[in-house]
Order: C-alpha cells, then structure tokens, then sequence
C-alpha cells in the first residue's frame, strides 16, 4: 500500500511539473484603454471562431468587390453608346481603358492606405473605402461620356483602400488556430463579389429593354440605361456601412501611440525573451514578397480572365464570340458565384487542411491552363449544349482561382507580425493593383485583335487570346516552386492548423 502511495505522488509531482513547463512564464500585459487588448482578452475567454465578426467583415469586402467587376457584362454596350469606338472591333480596347481606371487609381493609394490602417486603425479606412463605393459607383453609373466614366472608376480606386487593411483584420479578429478560416473568409467575400458582381450587372442593365412592364420609356433609368446595377451596389454598401459602426478596432494602442502588443513570447523555453522587432524592412522579408509576386501574376491573369470573357461571350458570332446576352453573362456568373460559396464554405477548409496552401495552389493552376484551352472549342457548340459547358467551365474556373488566390494570401499574412500587417497588405495591393490595372487594357487590346485575324492559321480569333492568358497562368505556376517562393517558418501552433 505504501508503495502504491508512493508512486501516486510521484506520478502527481510529474503532472505538476509537466503543467508548470506549459504555462506560460511571463503572462500577457493587457492596458486597459487599448481597443487591441480587450480584443485579444475577448480572444482567450471565448472559444471558436467569432462568427458574428466575421460576417461583418465578409460583407464589408463583399460590398466593396462588387463594383469591381460589376461593370464588365454592358461595358461593350456601354461604350459603344459612348460612339467614341470608330470600329465594332475597337470597342474592346476602349472598354479595357475604363476597367483598368480602377486598378490604377487602387495601384497608386494602397500603400498609404496600408499605413493609415498600421496607424490610426483598419475600422477608419474600412468606413472610408465604403463611402467611396457609395458615392464614386453612383456617378460612375451616371455616366455620359467615356471620360467621366474613366474618372470615376479612377477615383473610386484610389478612394477606396479597404481590402488589404481588411485581410489584416480578418487574420487579427480570430485566435490563432482559425487564421485560416479568417483570411478564406475574407476570401471568400473576395471572390464571391467578383462573380456576383458581373451577375447584377449582366441582370440589371439597360433595364428599360429588359423589363419594359417596370421600366417605361422616357424614365430615369432609360436616359441611364446602366445605372441600376450602381444604384443597387450603392444602396447594399449604405447598409454596409452601418454594420461598420459595430467592428471592434484590432490596433493596439499603448500610451497614445498606435503600436503592437509587445509581449514576451514564452509559451516554451525556445521563445523565451523572444521580442518582435519593429523595424523590419518587408522588401527584405523573401517569404513574404515572392507570395506577393506569384500573387501579383495570378491576380493579373483573374482579372484579364474575367474582362474577356464578358466581352468574348457577348461579341458576335462574325466575330468569334458566343453571341450571348447579357442576361445570358449573368447566369453563368450567378451559377458560378452559387458553387464558389459553397465551395469556400464547405470543401475549400478541408482540402487546404490536407494539402496545404503551396500544393494545393499549384494543381489548381495546373489544372487551369489546359482548361481556358477549351473555351474557344466550347464556342463550337450551340443552344443547351454551350450553356452547360461554358457554366461548368466557369464554375471550375472560378473555384480554381479563388483557391490560388486564399492560399498566396495565407502566405503573405503569416510570413508578418501584427504590426506590419496593414504595410504588407498595403505593398500586396499596390503591386496586385498595378499588374490588374494591365490586365483589363492588355485583355480587351489581344481580344480586339484576335477579333481581326479569324482566318489566321495560327491560333485564330478567340483561341489567341486564352493562350495568352494561359501564358500568364503558366508563369504564376512556375513562380509557385522552389527556389522561387519561399514560407516562413512556422511556429507549432501553426504547423498544427
């Protein structure tokens, strides 16, 4: 009996010392007026991800992509109202202008946005970039000239600098292990806004010769035949922008100054008296920039994807198109914005838990390229047949990027400290911004041109542009291996997620 007391005190001086090594040495200093330390307090008492958080800043993000790409299903009708094409042929080129507009304005501001966010809080800019939605997408649907249209696609880019401060904020509003169920959301917003942006674009424009027994000759809305889907996108971010007014701030504030949570690491002895430096040069930091680059690529290719095929599938069918509608445009786009949620929601989380961010980025753009291929031989078929093979295709095509997408973005925002967060998103966006604002003026010019040369022997009409977009699918690809893209070393918790 003495003997078996013996080893129960044993036993439970190993469990006590056990419990000891995993406590944390040096607990956390919360300040008691820093919005980032109650949140973080907030983080240890509640278990699970904060749902009602995250909703809001899915639809934050989801307000502001929607007039991104809102616009791509009319712009060919729209500017050819302009008159200022002199060619069918030219109206592609024209139209690449105006979407390229946005990306260079965000090109020029999403730095110093970055910085506003790391100084002043990401819940400022978040209000600030709504505003700019609401106000800049309404004039931009009011548009009589191709200039004005240029100008306030232009404004409502540089205005509008959410997104990255945004992505900070969804990986800093969840604890730790559910990161990547914070940055997929953001994501998920992300790319579901694309897609279901173009849809209301594709339903709600000129809505006089759509919905003749709503909309009457002669009204508003005949004089602005494309302002509806603005108006609708306005209307949404209005009642966005109240939700903002309950967003917690993740920005520390310690004395005054806006600055991380300084605290000493020591959850084990390996990190003990392990303190986060401030004055990392991120230009520096390999892990982070060859994600942003391969991200840049990707991203420049996403969007010259989705100008084409808009303007592709509504060119006419002497011109290599499909002839489509643009509530035709709008169906395949709603159908596969529908499957890309399901997809984020449900299969995304678990098939990046198996595979990881790299690989599974890496078979997705794979997959890809052979992909885009087929389009123009889908071009071949007609009625019920083209529908469901250009829906499926897009359905895939979508699920495919938004998958490289969430994955460079995992990436970016783990290879950086809180602090730094908002300048890193900032450094992502600019460079995202300034190779998207190529994508729209490059894809509409290769389509114009494909356009010219339908008797070519080699790669004629259409099929010159998807193998251009598959060049650039190919390079965002190879930029995915070593030696080039580099992941920063992650603690345990992290390999764990």
């Amino acid at each position: 009996m003495a003997v078996n007391n013996n080893i129960v005190v044993m036993n439970n001086d190993a469990d006590n010392k056990e419990k000891g090594n995993r406590e944390p040495l040096l607990k956390k200093h919360y300040y008691e007026n820093c919005p980032g330390c109650k949140l973080d307090r907030a983080k240890e008492m509640t278990q699970g991800p904060p749902i009602k958080h995250l909703f809001n800043i899915w639809l934050i993000i989801f307000c502001s992509s929607l007039p991104i790409s809102s616009l791509f299903p009319f712009l060919y009708f729209m500017v050819r109202d302009f008159g200022i094409a002199k060619t069918e042929a030219d109206i592609s080129s024209y139209a690449g202008y105006v979407g390229s507009a946005f990306m260079f304005g965000r090109g020029l501001t999403s730095i110093a946005w970055g910085i506003v966010a790391d100084r002043y809080g990401r819940k400022p800019v978040a209000i600030s970039g709504i505003l700019a939605v609401i106000v800049f997408n309404t004039l931009f649907g009011l548009s009589s000239s191709f200039w004005m249209a240029v100008t306030t696609r232009f404004l409502l880019g540089a205005l509008n600098g959410l997104l990255g401060p945004m992505r900070a904020y969804a990986i800093e509003i969840v604890p730790e292990e559910y990161q990547a169920i914070g940055i997929s959301t953001a994501s998920a917003a992300w790319g579901i806004g694309l897609v279901v942006g173009p849809a209301m674009g594709g339903y709600l424009a000129q809505p006089v010769e759509k919905y003749p027994h709503i909309f009457s000759k002669g009204s508003f809305f005949d004089k602005f035949p494309y302002s509806l889907p603005s108006l609708m996108i306005s209307v949404l971010a209005l009642a966005v922008l109240v939700s903002c007014m309950w967003l917690p701030e993740t920005l520390h504030k310690h004395n005054g100054s806006s600055e991380t949570h300084q605290d000493i690491e020591a959850s084990d002895g390996s990190n003990i008296g392990k303190i986060v430096q401030k004055d990392e040069n991120l230009l520096l930091n390999w892990p982070l920039m060859s994600s942003i680059i391969a991200y840049c690529v990707v991203a420049l290719h996403n969007i010259a994807y989705q100008e084409v095929f808009s303007l592709w599938a509504v060119s006419p069918l002497s011109l290599g198109g499909l002839n489509f509608t643009t509530d035709d445009v709008g169906n395949v786009l709603s159908i596969s914005g529908f499957v890309l949620l399901l997809y984020q929601l449900f299969l995304f989380p678990k098939v990046e838990k198996a595979c990881g961010p790299i690989t599974l980025s890496r078979i997705s753009g794979i997959i890809t390229i052979p992909l885009l291929q087929s389009y123009p031989f889908i071009a071949l078929f007609s009625g019920f047949t083209l529908h469901l093979l250009i829906t499926s295709a897009s359905v895939l095509k979508y699920c495919l990027s938004q998958t490289i997408i969430t994955g460079m973005l995992l990436l970016q925002n783990r290879a950086v400290e809180q602090h730094q967060r908002g300048a890193a998103n900032g450094i992502s966006m600019t460079g995202m911004s300034i190779f998207k604002a190529v994508g729209p003026a490059g894809g509409g010019a290769i389509l114009a041109w494909s356009q010219k040369r339908l008797d070519a022997s080699f790669l004629p009409g259409s099929h010159l542009v998807f193998f251009f977009l598959n060049l650039v699918e190919a390079l965002g690809v190879v930029m995915m291996f070593k030696p080039f893209l580099a992941e920063k070393k992650t603690t345990p918790s992290q390999q764990s997620q």
